[in-house]
């Protein structure tokens, strides 16, 4: 299993992502390709106490960089010897069983869609993060590629992220909700309603768990496996819910150290206090996959440290192993639009 990795994608580059990857190869036994500038990575393997490359990690040189400045939907055109768009080139030659980067969100999405392609049937890729929730974890699809939806794109959300449930959490039959205002059927707008008839089809059908509308308070609680949302409300549910955690962990941090009997408290929680800390952590999850994309492809956050691209490298492993891809590709012609699901609720 051979991952490919932006070394020139992300804040921290290329020290942690190089760092990551080693991370991964030590420990995983992942091979790994890095691409970027050759003298910058082989100065992050010096400082990482490493003469030579270790057996199974390589690089391949790219002497441009895409930067958050450049327009996302031109940037893999106009810098072709960027690390992100020979990553991507190099996946879609087969060189590489997934790409993992933590460089520009929008310039990864436009160049996973045009040059690695989406999965024939799939009419958008979408972003589908695993978070903790009450009980397990949720996927949280879309969370942000995709503004503006249609029915049919939340429809094929809810499949893509049920399938990659059951393929990669290993969830058996995951309850798929749809992120609204309220639980009951006739809330939200219109695209709430027709998405909503669409998914009730695809269960009567046994295609699909779909338990309803969530709301989002319902779905930290653990209500569903999968919230289906377009990448508008889907994007403000996870900041608000990453913020949260932040806000959370600095006002527990300020309480233990507020006087003498809270820090005692603390000294004794603290193996408590470190494991809620890691649950909170997004750098435990490393990365998210673009689900619909022909091949892995794998974003981490923009701000990863060494930790997080090494998880990030095991996520787009385990994805690449899972057979998510095939299933999909197996079962596109069941993820289309049933044009009288929509027009049988609206004349009702």
């Amino acid at each position: 299993m051979k991952i490919i990795v932006d070394a020139m994608g992300g804040d921290n580059a290329p020290a942690a992502a190089v760092q990551g990857a080693l991370e991964a190869n030590r420990l995983h036994g992942v091979e790994i390709l890095l691409v970027g500038r050759v003298e910058e990575v082989l100065r992050c393997v010096d400082q990482a106490g490493l003469k030579e490359l270790p057996a199974g990690v390589e690089i391949r040189n790219a002497t441009e960089v895409v930067e958050i400045s450049d327009d996302p939907a031109m940037a893999f055109k106009t810098k072709k010897d960027s690390s992100l768009t020979m990553g991507l080139n190099l996946l879609r030659s087969g060189e590489g069983d997934a790409f993992v980067s933590a460089g520009s969100t929008g310039a990864l999405l436009a160049g996973a869609t045009l040059l690695v392609k989406r999965i024939r049937g799939i009419r958008r890729a979408a972003m589908g993060p695993s978070f903790p929730v009450m009980g397990g974890k949720v996927i949280l699809c879309d969370c942000g590629a995709n503004a503006e939806c249609t029915p049919e794109y939340l429809l094929q959300f809810a499949y893509l992220a049920s399938f990659y449930a059951q393929k990669v959490s290993g969830v058996e039959k995951p309850r798929v909700g749809l992120l609204n205002i309220g639980a009951e059927e006739e809330k939200g707008d219109t695209l709430r309603h027709e998405t909503y008839a669409l998914l009730q089809q695809a269960k009567e059908e046994g295609r699909l768990n779909f338990v309803g509308n969530v709301e989002a308070n319902d779905v930290m609680m653990g209500a569903v496996d999968v919230a289906v949302a377009d990448g508008y409300s889907g994007n403000i549910m996870l900041k608000t819910i990453e913020g949260t955690a932040k806000f959370l962990m600095k006002t527990l941090k300020g309480m233990f150290l507020s006087s003498a009997k809270t820090k005692v408290a603390a000294a004794l929680l603290k193996g408590d206090i470190q494991n809620l800390k890691k649950l909170m952590d997004p750098s435990e999850v490393g990365g998210t996959p673009f689900l619909g994309i022909s091949r892995p492809v794998i974003k981490a956050h923009g701000a990863s440290d060494a930790r997080a691209i090494c998880n990030a490298i095991v996520r787009a492993k385990e994805y690449a192993q899972s057979g998510f891809i095939s299933d999909i590709e197996a079962n596109v012609s069941a993820m289309t639009v049933g044009s009288g699901a929509v027009k049988n609720r609206n004349e009702a």
